[in-house]
């Protein structure tokens, strides 16, 4: 693990919400790195301040990598409706912005197949999201 990540891990853990919303951000293109995916899971599930939700959500949603939105589905599954909300804002802000967002859609019809139960479950969730008319559908 190079220095940047393990800086990037612990502002992931730190009591300020700014260093999260950076942790999230700075980390979204390392989905596919378990260490990682954990730390970004528990920021888009954030209990103590919605703007990491949000923003890590769509940083993800703007990297959109199959492992990407992956953890956001997985996230959805596991939400409260006030995270849920904040969630989709998240995607939906990033998707606003078509040009800087790779086929989202693509990552979520493969994640319909997905083994783990909880994913396909949340990529279901993505779906219904996306399914406005200003959105790229999954």
């Amino acid at each position: 693990m190079t220095d940047g990540w393990e800086a990037a891990l612990a502002e992931a853990s730190s009591a300020s919400w700014t260093r999260r919303v950076r942790a999230g951000r700075g980390l979204a293109s390392l989905a596919d790195v378990p260490e990682v995916a954990e730390a970004l899971v528990r920021l888009l599930l954030d209990a103590e301040d919605t703007a990491v939700t949000r923003r890590t959500a769509e940083a993800l949603a703007r990297a959109g990598t199959p492992a990407a939105v992956k953890l956001i589905a997985r996230a959805v599954a596991g939400a409260d409706d006030n995270q849920a909300d904040w969630l989709r804002t998240g995607v939906q802000d990033a998707l606003a912005d078509r040009d800087g967002v790779p086929d989202f859609a693509a990552a979520c019809r493969e994640l319909a197949r997905d083994p783990e139960e909880a994913v396909r479950r949340g990529a279901e969730d993505l779906s219904a999201w996306t399914d406005d008319p200003g959105h790229t559908q999954c």
